[in-house]
């Protein structure tokens, strides 16, 4: 696994449990995540819940795809884990906190692509991709709250 781990954190006008329903609606992630081009569950838990979800990105020069394998402590958040794709490694999780009206989300996110990049440009990068990516999580969150 990489040895870079990013977290990245915003208040979201929502409930924990608003979060996690966003969180857990793979097939609407492409609706508004700008990068995301589709999203599939392969295969549900019990309670529904996707279990291993397949991700195609569209990163500009070239399609990346990978599926991830998730485990659940709802409304609070939720893990996952890379079990195949076109990049060597992803781990993250969010999570989801009560802060006295909002919710506070976490996400933290280790990517390891395969190949070396230089650590201020990888840094740079992955800091910048998940501060969006959270941001367009909280508007998704709080367009949906809003009803």
């Amino acid at each position: 696994m990489s040895d870079y781990s990013q977290s990245y954190s915003t208040l979201v006008a929502g409930s924990p449990a608003d979060c996690f329903a966003v969180l857990t609606d793979f097939e609407a992630y492409p609706e508004w995540s700008s990068p995301i081009t589709e999203c599939r569950v392969l295969e549900r838990y019990p309670d529904g819940l996707g279990r291993r979800v397949a991700f195609a990105l569209d990163m500009k020069l070239k399609t990346i795809r990978y599926v991830l394998e998730y485990t659940y402590d709802p409304p609070h958040g939720a893990r996952w884990r890379m079990v195949d794709g076109d990049v060597k490694d992803v781990q993250g999780s969010y999570t989801f906190t009560p802060a006295d009206g909002p919710t506070k989300a976490m996400c933290t996110q280790a990517i390891d692509i395969g190949f070396w990049i230089p650590g201020f440009l990888r840094s740079t990068f992955e800091k910048k991709a998940l501060q969006d990516s959270v941001e367009e999580f909280r508007r998704a969150v709080e367009s949906r709250a809003r009803g």
